[in-house]
């Protein structure tokens, strides 16, 4: 009989202390949780502002090529090119067809988005230069007034850091 009450006491000592053990498991995997969820928070958090702050960059560079275009100070090619490839590294808040929001900037763009640049034009003939160059002329002349309305719609949808809306262009 006092083996039988020895052996539930040690019985019960093991069991209890296995509780315990598992208790402290479970304290530490809780623990563990929150941890990776505040690191997953921060991390988000840390992707918001980066994605902010590229956004601002962004919307200053659209804004102020879309500025330079209106005022004939920026070729209507150049400025498309620049802005649709700005545009598309833009983050924003809900999807938006560009297409249909800024289809003189998107025709424009469609038209030169193969045409060679700088180095690459110099492998070209003239006559091949030339007619891209036709080309490129003809289609900024037949979507100018489209081109002018969306650079509007640009500068008010894509504001400037503080600051930099005071450019002048000469």
């Amino acid at each position: 009989m006092d083996m039988m009450i020895l052996a539930l006491c040690v019985g019960a000592a093991i069991i209890a202390g296995l509780a315990f053990y598992a208790g402290q498991l479970l304290y530490k995997l809780n623990t563990q949780k929150k941890y990776i969820a505040q690191q997953q928070l921060k991390k988000q958090q840390q992707l918001a502002k980066s994605r902010q702050q590229r956004n601002l960059k962004l919307a200053d560079s659209i804004h102020l090529i879309a500025r330079a275009m209106n005022e004939e100070q920026c070729e209507f090619s150049e400025g498309c090119l620049r802005i649709w490839v700005l545009m598309s590294q833009y983050s924003f808040e809900q999807e938006q067809d560009l297409t249909e929001r800024y289809p003189g900037i998107y025709a424009m763009y469609d038209v030169v988005k193969d045409m060679p640049t700088h180095e690459a034009r110099k492998k070209y003939s003239k006559k091949d230069v030339f007619k891209q160059d036709s080309t490129r002329w003809r289609a900024e002349e037949a979507n100018t007034a489209a081109i002018k309305a969306d650079c509007e719609k640009l500068i008010v949808d894509f504001k400037a850091e503080p600051g930099s809306d005071k450019v002048v262009f000469n």
